[in-house]
C-alpha cells in the first residue's frame, strides 16, 4: 500500500488545484484566453503552475517506487514534506511582486534537492534487494 505517498501527492494535488484556480480567475479579470496578455500578475500564476506541474509529479513518482520497494514510512515522510515545502516556497516567491528570488531559489533548491535524494535512495534501495 502507498499510504505515505497517497497523503504527500493528495497534499500536492490540492496546491494545484489552488494554483490553477488563482490562473482562472487571473484569466477571467484580465480577460485573457490563452497566454498572459502581458498581465505580469498572470504570467507569474501561470508559471507558479506551470513549474509546479513540472516537477512534483517526479517526486511523487519517486516517492511512490520508494514506498513500494519497502522503505520505512520516515524514509518517504520526510523527503514528502520536504518537497511540499520546496513547491510552496517557490510558489510564494514567484507569486510575490516583484518576484522574490531567495524565496524562488530556496524551493527550486528544496525540490531539486528532495529529488536528487529520491533518486539516489531508490537506487541504492533497488541494487540493495538486487544484488543482496
Amino acid at each position: 500500500m502507498l499510504l505515505i505517498t497517497s497523503i504527500i501527492a493528495s497534499v500536492l494535488s490540492i496546491v494545484f488545484v489552488r494554483l490553477s484556480l488563482a490562473v482562472i480567475g487571473l484569466r477571467r479579470k484580465n480577460k485573457v484566453g490563452l497566454g498572459s496578455g502581458g498581465h505580469d500578475d498572470l504570467e507569474r500564476a501561470i508559471r507558479a503552475q506551470g513549474n509546479f506541474a513540472e516537477y512534483a509529479p517526479f517526486g511523487v513518482l519517486l516517492l511512490a517506487c520508494l514506498e513500494l520497494n519497502g522503505a520505512p514510512w520516515w524514509l518517504v515522510a520526510i523527503p514528502g514534506i520536504v518537497l511540499i515545502a520546496g513547491r510552496l516556497i517557490h510558489a510564494k516567491g514567484i507569486n510575490t511582486p516583484p518576484p522574490d528570488f531567495s524565496q524562488r531559489v530556496l524551493g527550486m533548491k528544496l525540490t531539486f534537492g528532495t529529488l536528487i535524494t529520491l533518486a539516489i535512495l531508490n537506487l541504492g534501495l533497488a541494487l540493495f534487494k538486487l544484488l543482496g
